[in-house]
């Protein structure tokens, strides 16, 4: 019995201009409608662990979906909000003046929720306890098939993997952040 975590491809959405926080607000509406780059090859490595797949858990994100149909096309794709990626919060209004590029905003807001700022979004404790959840779906799943395969997020990947390590499952220790990265654990 096994479950294998794998982040998406790349996005299709490469807007990498300076903006503000506003404009960030509407970036990521566009990176999470769109999909990914289709010409984009998925490493052969990440292919052949779900090659044999009958399943592939998404979430419900077109980036996550789209590359389990690139991973193993004859796959049936199961989506789930279940196992959406965490959410960035709102920037504090002193921070309005500001021009970033996207990533940049990204790796700031990300900072300050995980130091606890959550400010219309879910906090990083219900982040925690959602990510059980999904860790408890993804046991029942492998159980039922032997295997749970997830095409999902970098972040909320890790906290999946960080909740299998405490229930006793065995892996790398960290996911990974690069797009099509794989980590599969075992009890």
């Amino acid at each position: 019995m096994e479950i294998t975590l794998i982040r998406h491809g790349r996005s299709s959405h490469n807007d990498e201009r300076r903006m503000a926080i506003s404009d960030f607000k509407d970036w990521v509406k566009k990176y999470n409608r769109n999909g990914i780059i289709m010409n984009e090859m998925c490493p052969p490595e990440t292919a052949d662990l779900a090659n044999s797949a009958a399943f592939l858990y998404t979430s419900d994100l077109q980036r996550s979906i789209e590359s389990a149909r690139k991973i193993n096309p004859a796959a049936n794709i199961k989506a789930d909000p279940l196992f959406r990626e965490t959410e960035l919060p709102s920037a504090a209004n002193r921070l309005m003046a500001l021009k970033l590029k996207p990533n940049s905003w990204a790796v700031l807001l990300r900072i300050l929720w995980f130091l606890g700022y959550s400010s219309g979004c879910e906090s990083y404790r219900e982040a925690q306890i959602r990510a059980k959840h999904a860790a408890l779906k993804l046991i029942t799943y492998a159980n039922e098939h032997h295997a749970a395969i997830l095409v999902g997020h970098g972040i909320f990947n890790m906290m999946i993997a960080k909740e299998l390590q405490k229930m006793g499952w065995k892996g790398k220790r960290k996911t990974g952040s690069s797009h099509w990265n794989a980590a599969t654990y075992k009890p």
